[in-house]
């Protein structure tokens, strides 16, 4: 039987749902409603309406026990009991849910906190980008991958010193068509309506903030190729640079990463200028691997004389460097792939690289990577520059010269702190983050 939170949405012609957990008390509310018509033209948000207004004569809103009773009627009540057990286990503020019929797009916005964004004075209380998942996802995974990016987020944006929650937006539909109005009216009336300042993550375009910005439906959306800050990648490369940097230096008491050997996972948005950084930084061997063997065959053909090796993705991570920074997939070390790692450093961009859905699970992990010697920080404290990007362009309207003298400002301070704590403390630097983060979000 399929499990989905929007089958009893889209059974019972409704738009919109719900789901609060207070992690204090324990209580939980549901919420579920028809909001608007299947019609309905979204195309005229911010145009002929706005937020909160009227959008249906024939609304309808059930309560927590109608929806426990709702969601009983079509078979998906444990269902909903294993989503809850989620938001328990990370102590997640919420999933809000809008479905739009007519393109079936299943929106979800999963909040972890809005705690540092309540007194921020902006429309944004919380911040985390937003990404495209296919249908022939089990939705399960979705929201798993959606609830620890967002609760990373509430870290991260702890880590670049800004003034909001975490949350992260998943949206389950086709390819985005930029010109297709109504789709991209909901998306953005789905994002005012959570109050998250966003910026386009996987499967979705960058230009995607432009549009959105130009046609005047949302002004949450940040990243665009016409941002003065432009697009996060760079930045976002930039920052875990010096956090590298700044490692080493602690470690080994200079600075400098002068003929050590280093290897980049995945040559994307981040990893691409992760490997100029280190080409620059002077490594003796780089060593680079993508799923797409034509990215490989550029960036070498990019940077002519240097010493570049191609790799299978398989072997990347077990390849015998100095410095190990993955760029891609999170979900890549667990007890097998440790044990088998084979170098110095682990400094990349990579979103949720330890294989854990608890904090308590990241802990032990990273507990194991520093046993093998590894130095090693859970990456959203040194990832964060995107974000600061995002911020900097949505709360200052900044440029890339005031957005650079924040990330040299932040990172490597960050790096000091972490890995100078874990040691007074005997912890990973892993471990000390989480701790220096806990009271701000939990007390």
């Amino acid at each position: 039987m399929e499990k989905s939170l929007f089958i009893p949405l889209r059974n019972e012609g409704l738009t919109t749902m719900r789901i609060r957990y207070d992690f204090k008390t324990g209580a939980v509310r549901l919420y579920a409603a028809k909001e608007w018509e299947k019609d309905f033209d979204f195309s005229q948000y911010n145009r002929a309406w706005w937020i909160d207004g009227i959008f249906t004569e024939d609304a309808k809103y059930l309560n927590t026990r109608e929806v426990w009773a709702l969601f009983e009627k079509h078979g998906q009540k444990a269902y909903l009991e294993e989503v809850l057990d989620l938001l328990r286990a990370g102590k997640h503020f919420g999933i809000d849910l809008f479905y739009y019929a007519k393109y079936d797009i299943r929106y979800m916005m999963h909040e972890h906190s809005r705690k540092l964004g309540l007194h921020n004075k902006s429309h944004a209380i919380m911040a985390g980008g937003i990404r495209r998942h296919s249908y022939d996802e089990e939705e399960l995974d979705v929201i798993i991958d959606g609830l620890n990016l967002g609760r990373g987020m509430s870290f991260k944006n702890i880590a670049g010193h800004l003034p909001f929650g975490g949350c992260k937006a998943t949206v389950t539909m086709a390819p985005l068509d930029l010109e297709n109005m109504e789709v991209m009216g909901f998306l953005a009336f789905a994002l005012d309506s959570c109050r998250d300042m966003t910026g386009p993550d996987m499967n979705f375009p960058t230009e995607m903030s432009d549009v959105m910005i130009r046609e005047g439906y949302s002004m949450q959306f940040t990243g665009g190729p016409a941002a003065k800050t432009g697009e996060t990648g760079k930045p976002t490369a930039y920052g875990v640079y010096l956090a590298l940097l700044e490692a080493v230096k602690f470690h080994e008491g200079k600075p400098g990463i002068k003929g050590k050997t280093a290897a980049v996972m995945g040559l994307g948005a981040v990893g691409w200028y992760m490997g100029e950084h280190l080409l620059e930084g002077g490594v003796s061997e780089l060593v680079v691997a993508d799923i797409n063997p034509d990215t490989v065959r550029r960036f070498i053909a990019a940077h002519p004389g240097y010493n570049i090796v191609s790799c299978p993705v398989s072997e990347v991570l077990f390849r015998k460097v100095d410095i190990l920074s993955p760029c891609a997939i999170g979900g890549i070390f667990d007890e097998s792939t440790i044990a088998k790692l084979n170098c110095t450093y682990i400094f990349g961009s990579s979103n949720n690289g330890l294989k854990a859905s608890s904090q308590e699970e990241e802990i032990r992990l990273a507990k194991l990577i520093a046993d093998r010697g590894i130095v090693y920080q859970v990456e959203w404290w040194h990832n964060t520059a995107g974000v600061i990007c995002g911020a900097e362009e949505y709360l200052f309207d900044g440029t890339e010269e005031s957005l650079r003298k924040k990330i040299e400002a932040i990172m490597p301070a960050n790096t000091i702190m972490s890995l100078q704590g874990a040691k007074e403390q005997g912890i990973t630097p892993t471990e000390f983050v989480y701790r220096h983060c806990e009271d701000l979000l939990y007390k």
